[in-house]
């Protein structure tokens, strides 16, 4: 098995970011979901809710990030670090995060895209986020701002064996996988435990459950009933659907598209 692609989502639920390597922090691969969009209530938001974020482009720059609303062609770009100190805590599920408001700039611009009051957020580095307990190794593990771990892995034959089930194929950025792998038998995610890959060691701890959130199409921001619907009827269990793997990081290091998996 090795390493097929890996991607990065920024700002948490708008649009995913293609690389060809990446450091690989305890938290997750370095950028990854450390800002989060709130509305007027402090509530995080989602295209689960709000479909049109799926419009919002995000691009890495030598400075910090660039976003492109694709529908009016409205940039912004801000810095790595938050330009205020109004240090907030906010709840992501069931967790409570501390984060720092980026900028008046930034919550004027989105505010103005979605329509509705919106409030830009980044989670420093000295805000922790601990992982949901009973699925914790070391019970040191955290994570940045995704739905609950730092890392989510799908292999490419599974997506393979899913397509060849609907009548539209879709893509893997429905699932927004950080690794994509090759190599494995479909579903061959579900089974692996502790893995190595380029100096990176993480542990698989969870299936993922998904979501209606993939039944919004990234490109076209459409919602419809697949591939939820398909996957229910044979990778559902209890009230569950699950696709992909999530797995917490326990040695921080960089890995590359092409990298080997090695299990431990």
């Amino acid at each position: 098995m090795k390493i097929s692609a890996l991607y990065i989502y920024p700002v948490k639920s708008l649009g995913g970011i293609s690389l060809t390597n990446s450091d690989v922090e305890e938290r997750g691969l370095k950028y990854d979901r450390r800002w989060v969009l709130v509305d007027e209530n402090n509530t995080f938001i989602t295209q689960r809710k709000h479909p049109q974020m799926a419009f919002f482009d995000v691009a890495i720059t030598p400075g910090g990030l660039r976003i492109h609303n694709r529908r009016t062609k409205d940039e912004l770009t801000i810095s790595f670090t938050a330009e205020t100190s109004d240090r907030q805590e906010i709840e992501i599920w069931d967790d409570t995060v501390e984060v720092v408001r980026v900028s008046d700039a930034a919550d004027a611009w989105f505010t103005k895209q979605l329509g509705f009051t919106s409030h830009l957020f980044h989670q420093p580095d000295d805000s922790v986020r601990p992982t949901e307990a009973k699925y914790n190794v070391t019970g040191d593990e955290h994570v940045s701002m995704a739905d609950g771990h730092p890392i989510l892995v799908i292999s490419e034959e599974s997506l393979n064996d899913l397509n060849t089930r609907l009548e539209s194929p879709v893509e893997m950025l429905r699932f927004r996988p950080n690794i994509v792998i090759s190599g494995s038998e479909a579903y061959g995610e579900d089974g692996l435990r502790e893995i190595s890959v380029g100096t990176v060691e993480m542990y698989g701890v969870k299936l993922c459950a998904r979501c209606v959130l993939t039944t919004i199409d990234p490109v076209t921001a459409e919602k419809g009933r697949e591939p939820l619907k398909t996957l229910m009827s044979y990778r559902r269990e209890d009230t569950k659907i699950y696709f992909g793997k999530d797995f917490v990081v326990h040695k921080e290091g960089e890995i590359t598209v092409g990298d080997e998996i090695q299990l431990v």
